[in-house]
């Protein structure tokens, strides 16, 4: 029998002898079998590469099981930390989406179309023209018909009429996109 043969031997002796009760061991602390024979394949590894630096005296049972037992502690820590992070995830998500629905709920859009409604119909008064804006205002914001707008101001009603046409004309367009908001 070659020295690597006896090797292979010891190796998988060792590695039976105590593969049952320290998985187990591990596994009652990070409750994932993967995990734990993971644990237990790495300890195993670890003591194999590193025997020959290792004291002649060492109680093998004991170095391997504390060595488990590091190892288990490593891996629930760093569970620990990733459980704290998703956790840390989950309430900034949550948080963002309550204010978006805070913010989505206290959202009005007739009073954001209003604000915007108004601003455009101000700029559109401001340029018209001067004889055009008097008209139109006489019309629309001081109630009076065509023919007292045109006796006030000593003009035919067609001209009032052709200004007042006029003025419509260009808030249909200044107000395209809100048209269907007014007829709703």
């Amino acid at each position: 029998m070659t020295e690597e043969q006896s090797n292979l031997e010891l190796f998988s002796m060792l590695f039976e002898k105590f593969k049952k009760p320290y998985i187990l061991f591990a596994y009652s602390y990070v409750r994932d079998m993967n995990e734990a024979e993971d644990i237990y394949m790495d300890v195993i590894l670890h003591f194999w590469e590193n025997r020959k630096e290792l004291p002649t005296n060492l109680h093998l049972p004991s170095y391997l099981l504390t060595a488990v037992k590091n190892r288990a502690l490593n891996s629930l820590r760093r569970q620990n930390i990733q459980n704290d992070a998703g956790q840390f995830l989950t309430e900034h998500q949550s948080r963002e989406i309550n204010f978006r629905i805070a913010s989505l709920e206290a959202c009005e859009p007739s009073e954001l179309f209003t604000e915007e409604i108004r601003q455009i119909i101000e700029t559109t008064l401001q340029n018209l023209s001067e004889y055009t804006r008097i008209i139109f205002l006489m019309s629309r914001y001081d109630n009076k018909t065509n023919k007292e707008i045109a006796q006030e101001l000593a003009i035919n009603i067609k001209t009032v009429e052709y200004h007042i046409t006029k003025a419509l004309k260009i808030f249909r367009a200044n107000l395209k996109d809100y048209l269907p908001l007014f007829i709703l």
